[in-house]
């Protein structure tokens, strides 16, 4: 292996290459997507965004930030604690997330609408709580949509005991590209470093809302999105783009 196979140049290359051929790949499904989203937004319904571990920096990608779409709700295992009045202990538990009934139980506390859209992120696609979430929203008769790996969700065994993935539950599949066990570069001796499906995740949620909010303006709607709060009158501006979903989105760093 050459002294080139790991460094800064190595990874911005490769992974700058996979950002390129995934914008013409995922430019079809990138269109589905965007379909689901234009909808929930012209129904008014909340974009209800989902993950675990790194796949939560996707979430907040989607949910809460300047330049992204005001209904948007930002779903986690802390709502337990946050909003469900668990003690904080029980985010100790490391099997927290293959609990049965743990999706149940933040859906519930999410009271969603149904009109509103599912997002649920997962590089793996089968961790308990990720397929959990999809079956509770898909039997409430919500829309799915899925980010996630296909190379790495097929290539592992299911996890929850339908022995289903969440892949096989969504309206629309985004691939992230992302390779087995998510680094890209590989250690000599085995192993590799560098994540890449957090790059990926970025540009296709982005390449989605885009492409929501173009068709959004064809039909006459302004899309609601955030501007800055650091910039002058941006903070009141989002304040009353919220109002209109007083009680169903929560804003919090936590």
């Amino acid at each position: 292996m050459s002294d080139e196979s790991v460094s800064a140049r190595r990874f911005a290359h490769e992974s700058m290459a996979v950002l390129d051929r995934l914008t013409e790949s995922a430019r079809d499904d990138v269109a589905r997507a965007a379909g689901l989203i234009a909808d929930c937004v012209r129904t008014d319904g909340v974009i209800q965004a989902f993950g675990t571990g790194h796949s939560q920096a996707i979430v907040l990608e989607l949910a809460g930030r300047a330049g992204g779409l005001v209904p948007t709700n930002r779903l986690s295992i802390a709502d337990l604690v946050l909003y469900g009045g668990e003690p904080p202990s029980v985010l100790d538990d490391p099997l927290l997330e293959r609990r049965a009934g743990v999706a149940a139980r933040l859906y519930d506390l999410a009271a969603p609408r149904p009109q509103d859209l599912f997002v649920v992120i997962s590089n793996s696609g089968v961790n308990n709580v990720i397929v959990e979430m999809a079956l509770h929203a898909k039997e409430h008769g919500h829309r799915v949509l899925a980010i996630t790996s296909l190379s790495h969700t097929r290539a592992v065994p299911a996890g929850h005991p339908s022995g289903r993935k969440l892949a096989d539950l969504a309206d629309v599949v985004l691939d992230n590209a992302a390779p087995r066990g998510d680094a890209l570069l590989e250690l000599p001796g085995g192993g590799a470093v560098c994540a890449l499906s957090t790059l990926t995740g970025v540009l296709l949620v982005q390449m989605a809302v885009a492409e929501a909010s173009a068709l959004l303006l064809a039909a006459g709607e302004r899309p609601p999105v955030y501007v800055s709060a650091n910039v002058p009158g941006g903070f009141e501006g989002n304040l009353e783009l919220e109002k209109r979903y007083a009680g169903r989105i929560r804003r919090t760093a936590s």
